[in-house]
């Protein structure tokens, strides 16, 4: 097994966005989908059904089902994808994912935002060992979908407050946010917060922080046409040039030619 994509989706709302996330679509070689929403007005398709998306369902889908996310930007829907790729002699994971794709949706609460973004993370590493420690993760997860453990939504303390530091985040992209934000919010000292953020997420808060920014300007260039100065200003940079360069060492390139390479072009994902 393997985990050939993962994708985290802020709230969809560009037209481009729509139409490619909105696509039908179902995957082939054995690639198992599943999609766990946080929040957001639409619908997801599987198969011949449709349901309201509410935050905190999972859903699975097999390599023939048919799927599709409708939503408007209104409301815009927050999710992960993880698509997952299962080999020929994995029998009992085959079964086990078909038969749990016939009880969707599961209602696992919103709860799990910290899990999947440690799945994505790591299942998106160079490095076989972390990998294998996100598939092993995510079924173990999959396995238990039906169990007390899950459906109490039980979950030690670090994680929560880890959750919760990720959904302010998230949250405040379009703005400012300080470590002591975070920490005062947390009731943590921001000494403890660190240690605690980069034990499980290898990256202290504000790097953290400023990836989420990156990634969501990333997704304003190549699916606005913002000027340059007018991205940084919505995403709460000082200036353009605090935001260049910061856009420049995180991605390789200028936002100008970001743009340039990419306008257009979203949907390179599998997902």
């Amino acid at each position: 097994m393997d985990i050939t994509d993962a994708v985290f989706v802020y709230q969809m709302r560009h037209t481009d966005e729509l139409r490619w996330h909105g696509r039908t679509h179902c995957h082939g070689g054995a690639q198992y989908e599943i999609h766990y929403f946080l929040g957001g007005d639409g619908t997801f398709e599987n198969g011949e059904t449709r349901y309201d998306i509410k935050a905190g369902m999972l859903f699975i889908s097999s390599p023939t089902t048919i799927h599709t996310i409708k939503a408007t930007a209104d409301d815009p829907v927050t999710y992960y994808a993880i698509l997952i790729r299962i080999g020929p002699e994995e029998q009992l994971l085959h079964h086990m994912l078909e038969e749990k794709e016939r009880h969707v949706p599961y209602r696992i609460g919103t709860n799990y935002r910290f899990f999947f973004e440690e799945i994505r993370e790591k299942g998106l590493s160079s490095v076989l060992d972390r990998r294998q420690s996100a598939c092993h993760q995510l079924f173990s997860l999959l396995f238990q979908l039906d169990t007390d453990f899950l459906q109490n939504g039980t979950r030690d303390s670090d994680s929560h407050h880890l959750e919760r530091a990720l959904r302010m985040m998230q949250k405040n992209v379009m703005g400012t946010l300080t470590l002591s934000d975070l920490s005062k919010d947390l009731k943590l000292t921001n000494s403890y917060f660190i240690r605690l953020f980069e034990k499980r997420m290898h990256q202290t808060p504000m790097k953290y922080y400023m990836k989420l920014k990156i990634e969501a300007a990333s997704a304003l260039l190549s699916s606005t046409d913002l000027s340059v100065k007018e991205v940084a200003a919505r995403l709460g940079f000082a200036s353009e040039f605090h935001f260049s360069r910061q856009f420049k060492l995180k991605t390789g390139l200028a936002p100008s030619s970001y743009r340039s390479n990419y306008l257009q072009q979203l949907g390179t994902s599998e997902l």
